[in-house]
């Protein structure tokens, strides 16, 4: 798998070195200074958002970091094991998680999880939409070739 897709495989890594970087370094004390506490502040400033709190922005940001992950893996492991990958895209947060509960300054949350599986579970679906629309499309470039080779004759 790695050696018939290297540079997948290093985009990959690549990816999961960011997403270990930002669950898994120490994480300061008051969030005060993080760009999502800015954007939750930001978007308070306007009635038709605010009921966006900052556990709201935090739970769509840990959907929006997995997408990528649930795309990749399947990508690597093909359409056909689909499955395979959610469920390694689960394993990883859950380790993720688990991880956290070792390091001081972070929280391990099991709506962590949810939300990482479920921005997981978008990466896979978009992934296998596309692959069937571009399959679908190859199909009728084939036929309609074929329909034009066969009534040329």
């Amino acid at each position: 798998m790695f050696r018939r897709h290297p540079y997948l495989s290093a985009a990959t890594f690549s990816y999961l070195a960011v997403v270990a970087w930002l669950t898994l370094s120490p994480q300061a004390s008051d969030q005060r200074d993080g760009p999502l506490w800015q954007l939750a502040v930001f978007l308070d400033r306007f009635q038709a958002t605010q009921w966006l709190t900052f556990n709201d922005l935090e739970f769509m940001a840990n959907i929006a970091l997995f997408v990528p992950v649930g795309l990749f893996f399947v990508l690597l492991v093909g359409k056909r094991q689909w499955w395979l990958a959610l469920g390694l895209a689960v394993l990883l947060t859950a380790g993720i998680e688990w991880v956290q509960q070792f390091i001081p300054s972070r929280v391990s949350d099991p709506r962590d999880i949810v939300s990482n599986s479920v921005g997981a579970t978008i990466g896979v679906v978009v992934t296998l939409s596309v692959a069937a629309a571009r399959e679908r499309a190859r199909r009728r470039r084939r036929n309609r070739s074929a329909g034009n080779y066969s009534s040329a004759r």
